[in-house]
Parts: C-alpha cells; structure tokens; sequence
C-alpha cells in the first residue's frame, strides 16, 4: 500500500535537479540553503524536513548530517564552483555537492 509518505518522497526525488553554485547564491542570500553531509540521503533529509519531523531534524542538526550554510561555505563554494544535487523544500533549498569521481 502506497502511504503518503511514499508519494511525498516520489515527488521530492521528481524535484531533484543538479545546480552550479551560482544559481543557488541567491538563496543562500536569503538564508534559506542547508547542507546536507555526504553520505545522508538528500530525499531522507528533504522528507524529514517537508514532513516536520522536529526529532529527526533537530538530532541531525545536532550531529551535522544537515546544517545552515554559513559564510565560509558560500566563500568555499565561490571559489570551486561545485555541483550539488538541490531540491526545494520551501522555503529551504537543500543541496549536497556532487561528489567528482575519479578516475580509474
């Protein structure tokens, strides 16, 4: 049986696109980017958030699975001009820098 929660993630995965950081320079203008750590799913993390799970979302702020982009990571951004897997979550745009993989 399909639950509202399937269908929430089936959207969110639908919203995800790749982004340069220049697009999302305006939203971390506005202060509504979160990073979201390497190695969490970024549609776990989208899911929690859309579904105001305060405990989840609070424990992953408190371990830094998700966090608010601060200065240092828009200066850091700036200067290597990374991708990121980015989806919406209004008024938060999560992102997680694609990670480049090297080659064999």
């Amino acid at each position: 049986m399909t639950t509202p929660s399937d269908i929430l993630r089936a959207k969110l995965n639908l919203e995800t696109a790749q982004l340069p950081w220049p697009e999302l320079e305006r939203h971390f203008a506005r202060g509504n980017v979160i990073k979201v750590a390497v190695g969490v799913d970024l549609i776990d993390a989208a899911l929690h958030i859309a579904e105001n799970d305060a405990a989840t979302v609070e424990a992953w702020l408190a371990d830094g699975r998700i966090a608010r982009a601060e200065l240092a990571d828009a200066e850091d951004w700036h200067a290597r001009q990374p991708m990121f897997w980015a989806v919406v979550v209004a008024p938060w745009v999560l992102v997680q820098e694609v990670l480049k993989q090297l080659d064999s």
